[in-house]
Formats: C-alpha cells, sequence, structure tokens
C-alpha cells in the first residue's frame, strides 16, 4: 500500500510537498507513510485516497492476481464505472443515451484531457466544434476534450463505452458532476 501511495503520487506528477499539502499532512509524515517508518491511520488513508483521486478500496487492496472487476454503479446519472488499475488515472463509463446532442453550440462542453468511446449499439452523434460525426455500433472516436463537444443519439437509443483521463474526468465532473452524457447530449 505504501509503494501504492508513491506510485500514485509520482504518476500524477506530484512532488512530496504537493500531495502533503493537498492530504493537509506535513511533508515529513507523507515521508515517513511512504517509506514504512509511521503507521497508518484510517482516518490518513482516507484522505490520501481522495487527495490521490482514488478510492479507499484500490488503495489497501492486496490482490495482484485478480483480474475481474466489477462496476460501480451510478443509478442516479445512469452510469457504471469501470476502474482501469493499470492506470488509476483514466476511467471507463458504459452509459445509455436516448437524447440527440444538443443544437445550441454553447451546451456543449469544453475542459482539458482526452476521451475516447466505441458505440456498444445504435448510432451516436459526436459534435465537435462545428463538425458532427455519426458513429455507428463498432466504431470509436478519440478527440481532444480542448474542443467544445457534445455527445448523443442518432434517431434512437445508443450505448457508448467510453474512456477518459484523468483530465478529462475531472472537466466532466466539475461541470455536471456526471461523466459523460444522459438524456440532455454531454
Amino acid at each position: 500500500m505504501r509503494k501504492r501511495i508513491r506510485a500514485l503520487r509520482v504518476a500524477q506528477g506530484w512532488s512530496l510537498e504537493e500531495l502533503a499539502g493537498r492530504a493537509n499532512l506535513s511533508q515529513s509524515s507523507l515521508s515517513r507513510i511512504e517509506n514504512g517508518r509511521r503507521r497508518l491511520a484510517l482516518d490518513q488513508l482516507v484522505i490520501l485516497a481522495r487527495a490521490l483521486d482514488t478510492t479507499l478500496d484500490q488503495l489497501v487492496e492486496t490482490a495482484d492476481d485478480d483480474v475481474i472487476t466489477s462496476p460501480m454503479i451510478d443509478s442516479a446519472h445512469g452510469l457504471m464505472r469501470w476502474p482501469v488499475k493499470g492506470d488509476p488515472g483514466m476511467t471507463v463509463v458504459r452509459q445509455r443515451m436516448t437524447q440527440p446532442p444538443p443544437e445550441n453550440p454553447a451546451r456543449m462542453r469544453a475542459h482539458p484531457g482526452r476521451e475516447w468511446l466505441v458505440v456498444l449499439s445504435g448510432t451516436a452523434v459526436l459534435m465537435l466544434g462545428h463538425r458532427r460525426f455519426r458513429v455507428e455500433t463498432h466504431q470509436a472516436a478519440e478527440f481532444p476534450t480542448m474542443l467544445p463537444h457534445a455527445i448523443g443519439t442518432a434517431g434512437g437509443p445508443c450505448e457508448i463505452l467510453g474512456i477518459f483521463d484523468r483530465d478529462a474526468r475531472r472537466g466532466h465532473q466539475r461541470e455536471g458532476g456526471d461523466l459523460g452524457t444522459r438524456d440532455t447530449g454531454e
């Protein structure tokens, strides 16, 4: 677990000082935690997990051979999320959409990061700036999210699998609380 804390910190590109500030710990305490010279309390683990943008379960898991991942269900937003163990900064989301993307460009989002999606069923419409793309079943799209974008359906329900890097995930969380599109387009 201590190695995982350090690995997640390094993967974020953060110094000891940066993570210590985010977790409200002293730099020396964090260093001792990472090096095994200080005991970890549960409340510190919770704080460190939040600061590292991961879950407590992922932070303390021990089985290296655990290859099956169960989704986290977000019923309020109609999402299923899977953490990507090899890259804790990535999130996978399965989503069913029923509405076309918004016609008003002001409703499209732009934020740092990259997104990738594959259409599992139906046809999706990806609005990317002033361009409109039809993405059919089994087709994929990848795009930088600094371009204003929205995703919706083309004439009927569709289901997508989206992969968000850390920045894209944060951009969606800041802008509306979910990671993709629901009935209103992205």
